[in-house]
């Protein structure tokens, strides 16, 4: 008999146990970001924007699990396995480039563990399909901005563009889109030059790109090495005027290229000129928010676009885990099921750089209030009128 009762005893204990577990299980949201390597400019400020989310959200504590994928394709990939595998993340965050982000979408699928990837590319959340429906992101599409970018060169009377991209699927990317959005505004590229993101000169797509002669020159490249044609453009005397994608949105990039980018022009997350923004726009506020939250921690000045697309990462998931814990428990399949539903399901949300309305076919959620030009005018970001 007492071995009865010391067995059920037991069996109770055990039981309670379980249940207090999943009462106070812990949400953990795995990170792997380019905190090193040539995609370091966009990744060390989403990597110190992650210190500032919160660790609490719906009751429950959140631990941020970081990693480094040193702007390689592969390690990002590894990152995934290793956040799903041995730390049962509940979610991802990252990676912070194209390339990265588009390799992780197999494992993530495999996984089902709902991932915001902090990279610009639409291929990372279109077509949409049963892998993508995994995918969300924070960054702006390249198609959004291509087609700010070109009804600005069109009213400003370019004719013709020359592009010199990266050569891979940002550059890629880029290409298509910014195609499609001249040839809606009359606009004719000339050239298609591409160069790695790690090469020390581009002399000779430079030369390339100036023998056709054109109106301006498109860069299609992020981070500091983006520094580098605008820098052989000037060197060689380039007269036209030099247009970036919004992938060179940080003063990383404004310390890298100096006096040889001013003047030039590109469509950015309204978060980089937040200050100039009129108190009317409805991005204003939370893009102040992340601002104050980023300058006290970091110093007056440091604040990043790409930075903000972490802090926007960080907004998704306060709205959508409180809706996910109705429906299931951190740890398990069932709340990152319940996750995902509940990201797809975000509608009017202002984050920092936009005003986010999410549905099963758009991962992104973003409108034109997710966009504004601008230039670079000694050493600083002024905002345009489109």
């Amino acid at each position: 008999m007492k071995k009865n009762i010391g067995w059920i005893g037991a069996a109770l204990a055990a039981t309670l146990a379980c249940g207090a577990t999943s009462a106070f299980a812990q949400v953990k949201i795995g990170v792997t970001l380019s905190a090193t390597g040539p995609a370091a400019s966009l990744g060390i400020p989403e990597k110190n924007t992650i210190a500032l989310l919160p660790k609490e959200i719906g009751g429950k504590s959140v631990e941020y699990i970081v990693l480094d994928d040193a702007s390689d394709t592969s390690r990002a990939v590894q990152n995934v396995h290793k956040l799903i595998d041995e730390n049962h993340v509940d979610a991802i965050i990252g990676s912070s480039v194209t390339p990265n982000s588009l390799a992780m979408i197999d494992p993530v699928s495999a996984g089902k563990t709902p991932t915001i990837s902090l990279a610009a590319s639409a291929q990372i959340i279109s077509p949409m399909d049963a892998k993508r429906a995994w995918m969300f992101k924070t960054p702006q599409n390249d198609r959004l901005m291509a087609d700010a970018l070109a009804g600005y060169m069109a009213k400003h009377g370019v004719k013709t563009v020359g592009f010199i991209g990266f050569a891979d699927a940002y550059g890629d990317s880029w290409y298509t889109v910014f195609n499609a959005a001249a040839a809606a505004n009359g606009i004719k590229v000339v050239t298609n030059e591409r160069y790695s993101r790690t090469d020390a000169s581009v002399t000779g797509q430079v030369l390339k790109t100036l023998s056709a002669n054109p109106d301006a020159v498109l860069i299609g490249g992020s981070g500091t090495p983006a520094a580098l044609p605008a820098k052989a453009l000037k060197e060689r005397g380039y007269k036209g005027k030099v247009y970036q994608t919004h992938g060179v949105a940080n003063n990383d990039f404004l310390r890298v290229c100096g006096k040889d980018c001013d003047g030039e022009i590109l469509p950015a997350g309204p978060v980089l000129v937040t200050d100039q923004l009129p108190d009317s726009n409805p991005v204003k506020k939370p893009s102040q928010a992340y601002k104050a939250a980023y300058e006290k921690a970091y110093g007056a000045g440091s604040v990043s676009t790409f930075g903000a697309h972490a802090w926007d990462a960080g907004l998704l998931l306060q709205h959508a885990i409180p809706d996910a814990l109705k429906k299931g428990q951190p740890g398990t399949e069932a709340f990152r099921d319940a996750l995902r539903g509940a990201l797809e399901s975000i509608k009017d949300l202002p984050v920092s750089q936009g005003v986010m309305n999410m549905s099963a076919t758009d991962h992104n959620g973003f409108d034109t209030r997710a966009r504004v030009m601008v230039q670079i005018v000694d050493g600083k970001w002024k905002l345009q009128a489109e």
